[in-house]
Formats: structure tokens, sequence, C-alpha cells
């Protein structure tokens, strides 16, 4: 088999696995797409479009400009919007003051553009009818956050790292919208891989690789240093999570 079918194949058949052992979405599902313009949300956004039609699923794509990096956020905003033109979806993009919203909510930047973001993408889905939302966090983000968590001391809940579904809130008919993570058991290696072979074109947040900031470290210096001994640690983390979830509660 041609390597670039093998590549894009194992990485489809991880991502399905993953979403029919958690019941993530079904046939007739309508899904927003949370696409930022990065490599992991262009992965699921080819995922998706690539399975859309033999899965009856209706898709819709949705981007936030956070105004935190001038000229290069609206040069995402750009990216997604020809992207999803691209793909022949429907894309909605909106635009906020993050900078702002910080300091007026008392906020880190970091918190106010997650609390900014999973608003909008709520009220999208509210406005788009679509019951589920899909964002593109993979393993190594839940990894991350776990060992996050544990540096910055928490409670036994913080050890359940990042949900693979969890409830977004509700339409006007009081139906709950759900935030999904369909490629949570992919990892950020498979993903470049599945971009370098299928020749997607994607974004670059330069801020990623600032390691002045913790995640980054972690991402780039800590995890790297583990993984010469555990090379399956971050799955290993992942499945402690899914474990763990049986027994605490969120």
């Amino acid at each position: 088999m041609h390597p670039a079918k093998t590549t894009t194949l194992k990485l489809w058949d991880k991502a399905n696995s993953h979403s029919r052992r958690y019941s993530l979405f079904k046939k007739g599902d309508s899904i927003l797409l949370a696409v930022s313009g990065g490599p992991d949300s262009v992965v699921m956004l080819d995922f998706f479009a690539k399975h859309a039609r033999s899965r009856g699923i209706r898709l819709c794509v949705a981007h936030l400009n956070h105004c935190l990096r001038g000229k290069e956020a609206d040069a995402d905003e750009n990216f997604v919007k020809k992207l999803g033109l691209d793909y022949g979806l429907e894309t909605v993009t909106g635009k906020i003051n993050v900078p702002a919203l910080a300091k007026k909510l008392k906020l880190s930047a970091e918190h106010a553009a997650r609390e900014a973001r999973y608003n909008f993408l709520l009220k999208t889905a509210v406005q788009k009818n679509c019951s589920l939302v899909a964002t593109a966090h993979h393993c190594d983000d839940h990894a991350e956050t776990v060992l996050l968590n544990l540096l910055r001391g928490t409670e036994p809940k913080g050890l359940l790292g990042i949900p693979v579904k969890r409830i977004l809130g509700a339409n006007k008919g009081r139906k709950n919208i759900f935030v999904i993570r369909p490629m949570l058991a992919v990892s950020r290696k498979e993903i470049m891989e599945y971009v370098r072979i299928n020749r997607l074109a994607f974004r670059q947040d330069k801020s990623n690789e600032d390691e002045k900031h913790t995640r980054n470290w972690l991402r780039k210096t800590f995890l790297p240093l583990i993984e010469r001994k555990q090379p399956r640690f971050r799955p290993h983390l992942l499945e402690l999570s899914v474990k763990l979830s049986e027994l605490i509660k969120r």
C-alpha cells in the first residue's frame, strides 16, 4: 500500500475507533467544527469532510479571531474562510478583543480567550442548529493538560485532563449541545505526518514555540525527556484518565 494511503487510513482508523468507543457522533448529526487554522484542526476538518457524505453528517466550520496576534490573527481568519470555501462548507467567523475582555473580567488572556471561544461556539451551534461541536484536541494536548494541572497543584479531577465529551450548553429548545474530541486518540506526530503526506496547508502560531509558557516547555522539553524511557507515556496518561473518569465526578 502507498505510504500516503497507509498514513491516512491509520489516522482515520484511530479517530473512527475512538469515536465509536465513546459514541461521539452518529448518522444524521450536525457538527460544528472549531477550526483555528493550525495543523490539528485542519486535519480534523479533512477527516470529517472525507467522511461526511458516507456518514450522512452535516458540517459547518467556525473560527474566532481573538485579536491577540494582530495581522497574523487576521491572516488566520482569512485562511479558515478560504479553507471552508475549498471544502464547500459554510464557515462562520467572529472577532473579539481578548486583551480588553481579560482586563474587564480580571482574567488571564488564556482564560479569557477560552471563555470567549466556547461562548462563540455555543452561540454559533445554536444559530446553525448543530447538536455537536468538535474541537481538535489530541493525545499530546491531553498529556500536557494533566501534567500542567499536576504542576499547578490539583484536585483528583485535574487528572482527568481533557474530557472526550461534555455538555457545552443548551439550544433554544433546551436540548443539550455537546463538545466532542474525535482526535483525542491521535498524537501530534501522527497529525504532522498526515499534514505532510497529504500536503495540507495550515497556519503556524509562533507563540506555541515560546518556552516561557509552561505548556510549551512541557511539550518541547519535558515530555520528550520522559519518552526516552517510556515512548507510550502520552497514551498511558489518556488511558489513566479514562479509567479515573469512571471513579471521579468532574
